[in-house]
């Protein structure tokens, strides 16, 4: 009975009839970020935080030994930040010899599916928003090039306040082609180059690039868990990833600012695949940054494509990070409140028959 109670899935807490904790698997452990010790005994209203009045309707259903289902609350330990699940509570058939009749209370985290079915709207929406763009690039950076060209050659027989304009004519096709170039990567359909990747030595290759060139203002912290197992992604896409989060919040943040770098193992998070299948995404990063935090009116759709809060923002960025996650199983989430913005990827570990690759 214990293995098995070890080896579910999903978070699940068993409750004796007066609220405390009489048991708590491994996988409600990660999700709380609490240990069996700092959960047994504890009333679980104490170290379950849901944002519902729950109390009444469980203690009717204990009373009752019926079951109880809550979707869609928002469930936190103090120690996590929250994440939207549904909860079942159901009433165990055999009371238990010492503590009586007791009840079994499940987690069920929602915000994975949600997440993803959002990836995958905002790849299909970024494919199809850009469809004409891609098609267009080249015919127009051909022409842009020729300009670039032009105004240069101009530039050498101009005075120097005439000067100025074909600098400005230079800058802004520049600008114009970096923006087409971004365009073009939603088109690029060559499948990742999967293989197995040290997810600190990305993180590290990303840090150290960005606290020499745009995030030279800010303070970057780490906080790893060093017996994380490799990752199964493409080196150089992740490093993209990695450097437009931290390129944004570095963007974000004011001189003196802090950008933390996070990483841990939680095995509770999964990912519903196309054919129905379970895939488990437990290796997570986090970029967490102390600036203003997301503009309110864009905050749910950051991942989609031209939508940007920074005046100037092409809106490219993130839809593309969200694209190159999604393309290798992954998920990637935002929380954002002023003073504290956290962007989570959530990856999977190296399957056992590619654990070998070089």
């Amino acid at each position: 009975m214990n293995a098995l109670w070890n080896s579910l899935p999903v978070p699940a807490l068993l409750l004796n009839r007066d609220d405390t904790i009489a048991q708590s698997n491994p996988a409600a452990e990660a999700f709380l970020n609490l240990s069996t010790k700092a959960l047994v005994g504890s009333s679980v209203w104490d170290k379950v935080m849901i944002d519902s009045p729950l109390e009444a309707a469980y203690a009717r259903a204990s009373e009752n030994r019926s079951s109880l289902f809550v979707n869609d609350v928002d469930v936190s330990s103090g120690e996590r930040m929250p994440m939207q699940c549904n909860i079942q509570f159901a009433p165990l058939n055999e009371p238990d010899e010492k503590s009586g009749e007791q009840m079994l209370m499940i987690f069920e985290p929602r915000e994975m599916a949600m997440r993803m079915n959002t990836s995958a709207k905002s790849v299909r929406a970024a494919r199809s928003a850009i469809g004409m763009a891609e098609m267009l690039a080249h015919e127009i950076k051909n022409p842009l090039a020729g300009i670039t060209g032009a105004a240069q050659l101009l530039s050498m027989t101009l005075s120097n306040e005439d000067r100025e304009l074909t600098d400005l004519i230079v800058e802004e096709s520049r600008r114009v082609v970096k923006l087409l170039e971004q365009v073009e990567q939603f088109g690029n359909l060559q499948p990742p180059n999967r293989q197995p990747v040290n997810l600190h030595d990305v993180l590290d290759r990303a840090r150290q690039s960005a606290s020499v060139g745009f995030g030279a203002h800010m303070m970057f912290l780490e906080d790893y868990d060093p017996s994380l197992p490799p990752t199964y992604a493409d080196p150089d896409q992740l490093l993209q990833v990695l450097l437009n989060l931290l390129k944004n919040a570095s963007q974000a943040g004011s001189a003196g600012g802090t950008i933390t770098l996070h990483t841990f193992y939680e095995p509770s998070l999964r990912m519903q695949r196309k054919d129905g299948s379970a895939a488990r995404l437990p290796l997570q990063i986090e970029i967490i940054d102390d600036g203003p935090g997301l503009p309110p009116d864009i905050a749910a759709d950051v991942f989609e494509p031209f939508i940007s809060g920074r005046e100037n923002g092409t809106g490219l960025g993130l839809a593309l990070v969200s694209k190159l996650i999604a393309d290798v199983g992954g998920w990637i989430s935002v929380d954002s409140v002023p003073g504290r913005t956290v962007f989570r990827v959530s990856l999977p570990v190296v399957p056992k028959e590619n654990s070998g690759d070089a």
